[in-house]
This record gives structure tokens, sequence and C-alpha cells, in this order.
């Protein structure tokens, strides 16, 4: 088994203290992680820290320390584990000057995944027997901006077979981690008791993905799959989408500003009559949509054309097409 930990890091922790602080989250994860290393002899563990402005691998059993003192009571493996983390988050603590920047979740998740491809090329790791997994700790909302990079994360997890968990600690949902475990195959739990999370993490993200049918693992009964639009970076419930570059906009444009595209003025001021009223991409309660297109055929050279369809209620919202009829 091979198992990569990501710990996000952000000033969440400082604001949400009575429900969860962080020093007794630590405790949770230490005995997460030790189950998890008593669990298989083969079992390969490696925890990065998301910081703000930063990450830092905090722990691999490819770069193992030494330990000075040994407790003769204690395990070494688990004793190794715990000290060089808290070592090294303290060594963080101590290095950041400005908490106020977003945390490097996505450029973590991304390190993450090369430290599991490094694995892989190396002969350290078998997709097929070792099943490799990232496990997210999440305290912060999303980010429209890491809409993309996110989303390319989980095309490179997909192509190594590697299963993205998230739980997620405070705060609302996330819509682009639980669209991470969905599309690789993996767990999003949004945790409802912080004095109960050691039982929710062995209950849910112990096991690895071949025998969590087995066991029943809590799975997610819904999972929203908003997007985040390229012009303004907000995650919107109505898009459009180009049907060149598949770009998508909240709103309808003349050019697509990715690739180009020309858009015919008639369809482009056709679409924006016919929104409904009070309904817009960024206030629209709709809890999944999808926006399709079409490339046209009758209009000169270089022009392209919007298909839009609302799937919030098929009995209520019209399907909209390039003549303008429902």
């Amino acid at each position: 088994m091979h198992l990569v930990v990501i710990l996000d890091l952000s000033k969440h922790w400082l604001d949400a203290q009575s429900s969860l602080p962080f020093s007794r989250f630590l405790v949770h994860l230490q005995a997460f992680l030790n189950a998890y290393k008593a669990a298989s002899t083969d079992s390969q563990l490696a925890v990065f820290a998301a910081a703000p402005g930063r990450n830092l691998l905090l722990y691999s059993d490819h770069e193992k320390g030494s330990l000075n003192e040994t407790d003769p009571n204690a395990y070494p493996s688990f004793t190794l584990v715990g000290s060089t983390i808290a070592e090294k988050l303290a060594a963080l603590y101590s290095d950041l000057e400005v908490l106020d920047e977003p945390c490097s979740l996505v450029g973590t998740l991304i390190n993450a995944l090369c430290y599991i491809n490094k694995a892989i090329t190396t002969g350290q790791c078998t997709p097929e027997t070792d099943e490799p997994r990232i496990l997210v700790f999440s305290v912060s909302p999303d980010l429209s901006t890491s809409y993309i990079p996110i989303m390319n994360s989980i095309f490179s997890a997909q192509k190594l077979r590697v299963t993205i968990d998230v739980c997620q600690l405070l705060g609302p949902e996330t819509v682009f981690l639980q669209q991470a475990a969905h599309l690789t195959g993996g767990s999003y739990l949004q945790l409802e008791a912080t004095e109960a999370l050691l039982q929710y993490l062995t209950m849910t993200f112990l096991s690895p993905p071949s025998i969590r049918a087995t066991l029943a693992v809590p799975i997610q009964d819904r999972v929203d799959f908003r997007a985040a639009c390229f012009c303004h970076k907000n995650i919107v419930d109505i898009g459009y989408v180009c049907s060149v570059c598949l770009s998508i906009f909240c709103q309808p444009i003349p050019v697509c500003s990715t690739c180009r595209t020309k858009f015919p003025a008639k369809l482009v001021l056709q679409l924006k009559a016919s929104q409904l009223p009070g309904i817009t991409p960024q206030t629209s309660q709709a809890s999944s949509t999808r926006a399709a297109s079409a490339p046209s055929r009758a209009d000169a050279p270089g022009t392209a054309d919007f298909d839009v369809s609302m799937h919030s209620d098929p009995n209520s919202l019209p399907r909209y097409t390039r003549n303008g009829k429902a």
C-alpha cells in the first residue's frame, strides 16, 4: 500500500480552534498513521504540508531520518513518524511570515502526484498491487482560480490509477475536491463530529480502495459538478461553452478569449435576451448543470455557435438552440 497525506495548513485553523484545535487534530492524525503503518509491513507513507504560499514534504519512508533517543516501550517506526512531522511543522510555522496568503493546496496535490509517479517509474510502487492513493485534509473553501489545475490533477491521477480521498475538516463543502474524489474512485467525507475524527478516519480511509465495497465504506450521495468560468473565475450554475476549445463563460461573448473564435453577433444578442430574469450564472441555485455546444455549419468560416442547456428542472427551463425555439 502507498499513501500520501496532504495537510491543509491555512489560517482557517486559527479561526476555528474551538471546534477542532490543530494540536488535537495532530493527535488523531498520529493514531491514524500508526494504524496504517501497522496494517502491513509493506505500507509506504509520505506526508505533505500545504502552507500559505508554499508546500513542504514533512515525512517520507524513502527519506527516513534517525532517532537520537528511542523509547524502548514504543515501536520505532511510530515514534519516527510523529517526531519527524512535529519537528518539520514547528520549523515551517517559525519560517512563515504571512498567513493571509492562500494555501498552495493545488500545488501540493501536484507534488504528491509527482512523488507517486517517481515511485512508480523507479519500481518502488506498482499501481495494480500497491493501490497508491492521496488523502487530503482540507479546511479551506474553493478557490475558483484553481479549477483548471485541479482538473488537470484529476486527469493525471486517473492516468496513474491514483485514488484521491478527501476529508473536509472545517468549513463548507468543497466543489472541486468533491469532483476529485468522485472521478478517481475515492471517498469524500464532510466531518460532522470533530470528537469522533479518529473513528471517521479508520472507518472511511484506512482500508484500500479495492476492499471498500466489501466493508460498506460511506460514499457520496450527491456530487456538485459545477465548474468555474474562464472569464471571471466564478463558480457557475449556468455556463456557455465554446464549441471549439470548450472554454466555459458565465455570459455569452462575441469572441472566445481562449482560442479567439468568433461567434455570430445575432446569436450572442439572442442568448443574452433569452436569459431568465433574476437568474444569472453567479446567483442561480441549481444543483448541477451542463453546458453543451455544437459547431455551426450555416455561418461564415471562422465562426462558431453556442448551444446552452440548463438542467436544473427540464420541465420548467427551456433548451436554447440556435433558432431560439425551446
